[in-house]
């Protein structure tokens, strides 16, 4: 059992290191050429914050190979010489909650303050914005631990006589207890007025990390019931619209006239807001235009984006063309696997979560099988199914970003990344990632049973006073599984058509 937990401790920090090496990585390819060699601060936080969401989906699948670690002991103490798992997540969790509400908005102050302002200007500014938030965020979750920071466990109490030690063992389904008239245990036959509530006040970490998950997990129904349809179906769409051959020059020629006309008009509409910002009129409807202006821009690029495929050019056109062709069909491919792993999260939360009791235990019995088959494979499946909500997360909040004008659009480009954009899908990311193991912890009830993040996400959550509720009624769950029958029927009806909308690009037939 040593062995293990040294290999096990072992892997841990090994996977620390990747997942640094990988936040980083895209970092650097993500970024804007603008930001290079500047930003430093909103840098180390994009990377320390990516590094501490990827952590945190991965702990799950460590919390339940750290509970393998002590199956087969021989002594009630063994486990204690395990990962201390309880305090990993409280610590993550708490480093979570602060970069979400504290560390990222100072970033993004600080990062989008006036450039022609001094530093120790841009720092004031920032500060002022998140003391004041932190300020209300302490006054409301002090009120609200010391009001309602209680958990209400429900308990039965019961009573049994005893009887002399028997000398043979006769146990059956008619008699599943001791005795000779006995035909029920005292656990069956208890009355209802046994039950009684068991209130103790849970502590203060566990209260900001489950107030914390229930913020994440409004957000999480809402773009990841979105996001889980629109992630693979996009793909697929995409495939669908895809250019079909090489247009001509004169066709070149007449769009990319068309796409010059509409960036004079951009650039213009984005002249005309910046002067009246800096007359000060930014009110609502400055607002509105800004994200209009925004909204038309990337589809610009889109569409500049689209004409680049369907018409490559210099001497490498021929094989920039076969990329475009592979490229969707990989599109295609992913779609397609993106799909399968759609449907089978909906048909699990369906048929494991909201029908009680559940039909099966689905997934959670393909994951032991998978670990049969291989220690760390049902454990890899695990995590595969963990980090692919956070993709349908971040695709739902695009999706509905590009729909919406109150939602602000913070687009993921390779090589074109501002750094608020950054910060912002970062801290969603965070943020949603709490949600994220919540909402695993229960789906995987079974598989990931007798864990650290059970204990915390499962019993104590659950049971916590004004907030029970929503979990004992599945309301995230069916939120969840309504919004991703929704977003299927708009892809059904509306998805495969080619867009016409008149700012838009489109490819001659």
């Amino acid at each position: 059992m040593g062995d293990f937990n040294l290999a096990l401790v072992i892997v841990a920090i090994v996977v620390c290191v990747i997942v640094f090496i990988s936040s980083v990585y895209l970092l650097v390819n993500y970024q804007h050429p603008d930001d290079a060699n500047q930003a430093y601060f909103p840098k180390f936080v994009v990377v320390f914050g990516l590094s501490i969401a990827m952590i945190s989906i991965l702990m799950l699948p460590a919390d339940v190979a750290n509970r393998h670690a002590c199956r087969h002991a021989i002594y009630n103490g063994a486990c204690n010489l395990t990962l201390p798992m309880k305090d990993l997540w409280l610590a993550v969790y708490i480093v979570d909650a602060i970069l979400v509400f504290f560390v990222i908005p100072f970033a993004m102050f600080f990062y989008e303050g006036d450039q022609e302002k001094t530093m120790g200007k841009r720092i004031k500014s920032a500060l002022l914005w998140v003391v004041s938030t932190a300020v209300v965020c302490a006054l409301v979750l002090g009120i609200l631990y010391g009001v309602i920071g209680k958990v209400d466990f429900s308990v039965r109490h019961l009573a049994s006589g005893t009887t002399s030690f028997p000398t043979s063992w006769q146990f059956s389904n008619n008699q599943p207890c001791i005795g000779n008239t006995a035909r029920q245990c005292s656990a069956f036959t208890a009355s209802v007025a046994s039950e009684k509530t068991w209130t103790m006040r849970t502590t203060f970490p566990e209260y900001v990390v489950a107030l914390a998950t229930i913020v994440g997990s409004v957000l999480f129904t809402i773009f990841g019931g979105v996001g889980i349809a629109c992630l693979p179906l996009g793909l697929i769409t995409a495939f669908i619209r895809r250019p079909k051959a090489v247009i001509t020059r004169s066709q070149y020629i007449k769009e990319a006239t068309e796409l010059g006309k509409k960036a004079r008009e951009l650039k213009k509409a984005a002249d005309g807001l910046r002067q009246e910002e800096k007359g000060g009129a930014k009110g609502r409807a400055w607002r509105k235009n800004v994200k209009a202006v925004e909204k038309e821009l990337l589809q610009l690029e889109e569409d500049v984006n689209l004409l680049e495929e369907a018409y490559p050019q210099g001497e490498k056109a021929e094989t920039a063309w076969a990329f475009t062709v592979l490229g969707y069909l990989a599109k295609f491919i992913l779609g397609i696997i993106g799909l399968i792993v759609s449907i089978a999260w909906v048909a699990h939360i369906i048929i494991y979560l909201l029908v009680d009791p559940p039909l099966s235990p689905f997934l959670n019995e393909v994951f032991i099988k998978l670990d049969d088959v291989w220690g760390l494979l049902g454990t890899a499946a695990f995590a595969f199914f963990c980090f692919y909500l956070l993709l349908a997360v971040i695709a739902g909040a695009m999706m509905l970003g590009l729909k919406l004008v109150f939602i602000t659009i913070h687009p993921m480009k390779w090589g074109a990344t501002l750094m608020n954009s950054f910060l912002f899908n970062v801290g969603l990311i965070l943020l949603c990632s709490i949600s994220v193991i919540q909402f695993c912890a229960t789906a995987f009830g079974y598989y990931a049973q007798a864990t650290a993040a059970q204990e915390i996400f499962g019993h104590t959550l659950q049971s916590l006073r004004g907030i029970k509720y929503l979990y004992k009624y599945n309301v995230f769950q069916i939120g969840f599984v309504i919004l991703a029958g929704f977003t299927f029927l708009y892809y059904i009806a509306f998805g495969w058509r080619r867009k016409k909308p008149s700012a838009r690009f489109q490819l001659s037939s």
